[in-house]
C-alpha cells in the first residue's frame, strides 16, 4: 500500500470510528429509554434489559452505519481542504479516481457489514429477541419474581413468593398486596400459577387461600373471605408477533414469498448497503470547499441527503406493502438512481467546465 494510501486510509477511518461512536452512544440512549418504558409497564422482563439491547442495537446499525461512514468521510475530506491538502494532491496529479483506492479501503468492507447486518443478523437478531420475550413471559423466575423476596409490580402491588418450581409456573407460600382507590386488599395462598388467555393476557390462579379487604386509612368495613381459587390479571406482556411475519424470517424465505409485504421487506433489507455506497461516493463532491469556507454547511447538505433518502426508503417499503407500488419495481427506483447520482457526481468532481466561445 501506498504512503499516500496508508495516510488517507488512517485518516477515513479515525473519523469513521469517532463518528459511530458517537451516533452509538446516541442509539443506545434511545434504545435504552424504550426499553426502560416497557420494562416499567411491566410488558418486558428487568432482566432482558441488557440482551434486548444488544439485539435491538444490531437492528440499527444498517441505518446507523451509512451515516457514520457519510459523515466520517465529509470530516476527513472538510479538514483536508481546510488545510488546503487537497489543493496540494490535486496539483500533483491526485484526482477523484486516484481517491478512489483508499476510499473504497474502507467503504468496501462497511458496505459488507452492512449487508451482512441488514440481510442475516438484523433478522437473526429479531427472532432472538421475539423469542427470548415470549419465554420470559412465560417464566416467573426470568419474570423477576424470586423465591424469598417482596417485590413490587408496575401496577403498585407488591408480591412475595416463598417458593418457585424449576420451570418457572408453580408457586408455594404467596402473598400478595393491592391497592385500588382507597381500600386495600391482602390475599395469602398456600400455592398458586400463572396462565394465559389470548395474545397477551396474563393471570396468576391461587389457591387455598385467605383474601382481607379493607379500607386504607380509618373504618372498620372489614371482609374476611377463604377461597379455594383466586385470579388476578398481571400486567401486560409485549406484543408477540406472529412467526409469519416477513420481519422475522429469514431472507432466503422472503425470496419465494409472494405476499406484499414480505416483498417490500426483501427490498428494504438490499436497499441500506447500496445507499451506504451512494453516500459515500457522494462526499467527495460535497465536500469541496475553499480554505476560508465554512466547514460544517456541507456536512448538514450531507446530512439532510441521507435523512431525504432514509424516509424514501421507509415511505417506498410501506407503500410496496400497500400494492401501491409494483413489486418488480421495489426499491430500485430508489437506489439505483442515488447510486449512479454518486458515481456520476464523485467522477466528474473537480473538471474544468469548458468556455463556451462567442461566435
Amino acid at each position: 500500500m501506498a504512503k499516500l494510501d496508508r495516510y488517507l486510509f488512517r485518516e477515513f477511518t479515525q473519523s469513521f470510528l469517532a463518528t459511530l461512536i458517537v451516533l452509538l452512544v446516541v442509539s443506545l440512549g434511545g434504545v435504552m429509554a424504550d426499553l426502560l418504558g416497557n420494562i416499567a409497564d411491566g410488558r418486558l422482563p428487568a432482566g432482558l434489559l441488557l440482551s434486548q439491547m444488544g439485539l435491538q442495537l444490531l437492528n440499527y446499525l444498517p441505518l446507523i452505519l451509512p451515516l457514520a461512514l457519510m459523515l466520517g468521510l465529509l470530516l476527513s475530506f472538510s479538514r483536508l481542504y481546510r488545510d488546503s491538502e487537497m489543493p496540494v494532491l490535486t496539483s500533483i496529479g491526485v484526482g477523484p479516481k486516484r481517491l478512489l483506492r483508499p476510499i473504497l479501503l474502507l467503504v468496501a468492507p462497511v458496505v459488507v457489514v452492512i449487508g451482512t447486518l441488514s440481510l442475516w443478523l438484523g433478522p437473526w437478531a429479531d427472532r432472538t429477541s421475539e423469542r427470548m420475550i415470549e419465554h420470559a413471559n412465560r417464566s416467573l423466575v426470568v419474570a423477576g419474581l424470586d423465591a424469598g423476596k417482596f417485590t413490587m409490580l408496575p401496577n403498585g402491588s407488591v408480591i412475595y413468593i416463598g417458593g418457585i418450581s424449576a420451570d418457572g409456573t408453580q408457586l408455594r407460600k404467596v402473598f400478595v398486596q393491592r391497592q385500588q382507590d382507597d381500600r386495600l386488599d391482602v390475599v395469602t395462598a398456600r400455592s398458586g400459577e400463572m396462565f394465559f388467555e389470548g395474545a397477551r393476557d396474563r393471570y396468576m390462579r391461587l389457591n387455598e387461600g385467605f383474601r382481607v379487604e379493607g379500607p386504607l386509612e380509618q373504618g372498620r368495613d372489614y371482609n374476611l373471605m377463604r377461597f379455594a381459587s383466586n385470579e388476578f390479571a398481571l400486567p401486560d406482556r409485549a406484543d408477540i408477533r406472529d412467526e409469519a411475519d416477513p420481519e422475522l424470517l429469514p431472507t432466503l424465505a422472503l425470496l419465494g414469498d409472494k405476499r406484499p409485504d414480505a416483498n417490500a421487506q426483501l427490498h428494504a433489507r438490499i436497499a441500506p448497503p447500496l445507499l451506504a455506497l451512494a453516500f459515500a461516493l457522494m462526499t467527495l463532491p460535497l465536500a469541496r470547499s475553499s480554505p476560508r469556507q465554512a466547514r460544517y454547511g456541507r456536512i448538514m447538505l450531507g446530512f439532510l441527503a441521507y435523512l431525504v433518502g432514509t424516509n424514501l426508503m421507509f415511505i417506498g417499503t410501506n407503500a410496496l406493502s400497500e400494492g401501491k407500488i409494483p413489486p418488480l419495481l421495489g426499491l430500485w427506483w430508489l437506489s439505483l438512481p442515488l447510486l449512479a447520482a454518486g458515481a456520476w457526481l464523485y467522477f466528474r468532481d473537480g473538471r474544468m467546465t469548458r468556455a463556451r466561445v462567442k461566435a
